[in-house]
């Protein structure tokens, strides 16, 4: 008898809960999700509006029109949350006062690259993501075929621009061409030509320690560029339009300019001289072969004077005598 006393006590409980579950249940489902239920939480360290909370609360409202919990589809909302170009990560839950949580984090742009005609942001994954009409994020404007393997070493790099003050006031943007990467500067029209994406930090501080121990006091406008990709050094390439500039090439070129217009006011001059001296010689060298066996007579002659030391001998004998 006690064992059966207990089951039936045992069962009766069990009735009473599943009774008093399925009350609270219904209850629970039958709550209205209203605005003061909602939280919405932007979870990313830089401050992004691509999207607002007002732009979440509508998609919220437009998954659930009853706005009754019962009816809410979380997995269903969260996947459609996350779907959205400019959301790196959604989460959604619910507790048991019946609140809407939802934790999103943006992406936050590292730059904005403009390839074939358009427009769009690159995140520090290397994940493409378009612009918005609404909001235009600050960053890095990249230009030129940039292949998708490269965005990842690419973003490294901006991100160490950005965190150094000095390079951060410096560089206001990347551009590509044949093959190598050149950053544009704030003072001056020249480029800084770093080639590929390797060894970027080594890069970056031997332009730095140029910049810093040379350019700055030097004429902005003096070069055209300045080239980092060659290791351990730096070369300059001069500007020609810069008119205080001591370009040995600007003088060269400025020389070889002027070099027709002499040798177009002496070619005149420099002709009929030519000619002149070679009739002159003619004339001079047929005298001379005319004149040859009476120089060769001569020195016959002298040759017999020069015998006459000979005579010099009867001097010597009568010395001896």
């Amino acid at each position: 008898m006690k064992n059966k006393y207990r089951i039936l006590k045992i069962a009766v409980t069990v009735i009473i809960l599943g009774l008093l579950l399925s009350f609270s249940l219904k209850r629970f489902s039958g709550q209205k999700i209203t605005d003061n239920k909602i939280s919405v939480k932007m979870n990313e360290k830089t401050p992004v509006y691509f999207i607002d909370e007002k732009d979440i609360r509508e998609i919220v409202k437009k998954e659930n029109p009853s706005g009754k919990v019962g009816d809410l589809n979380i997995p269903v909302l969260e996947k459609k949350i996350n779907s959205l170009p400019a959301v790196d990560s959604a989460n959604v839950y619910l507790n048991l006062n019946g609140k809407l949580y939802l934790d999103i984090k943006q992406r936050v742009p590292v730059f904005r690259l403009n390839k074939d005609g358009k427009d769009f942001y690159v995140d520090e994954k290397g994940t493409e993501f378009p612009i918005s009409r609404t909001y235009s994020h600050p960053c890095m404007l990249v230009t030129g075929d940039v292949k998708p393997d490269e965005y990842e070493k690419l973003a490294e790099l901006v991100e160490k621009i950005d965190k150094d003050d000095f390079s951060k006031k410096f560089f206001i943007g990347i551009s590509k061409s044949k093959g190598d990467y050149n950053l544009l500067t704030s003072d001056g029209n020249y480029k800084v030509e770093i080639g590929d994406l390797d060894n970027i930090e080594f890069k970056v501080k031997g332009l730095k320690t140029f910049v810093e121990k040379y350019l700055v006091f030097q004429d902005p406008q003096k070069y055209s560029m300045v080239s980092v990709k060659y290791q351990n050094q730096i070369v300059t390439t001069l500007n020609p339009y810069f008119k205080e500039n001591d370009s040995i090439l600007k003088a060269g070129n400025l020389e070889l300019a002027k070099a027709p217009l002499l040798m177009a006011t002496k070619k005149p001059e420099a002709m009929p001289k030519v000619a002149e001296t070679k009739k002159a010689k003619a004339p001079s060298v047929k005298p001379k072969e005319k004149i040859k066996p009476k120089t060769t007579v001569k020195p016959k002659e002298t040759k017999k004077t020069e015998k006459k030391p000979a005579a010099a001998k009867p001097k010597a004998k009568v010395k001896i005598e």
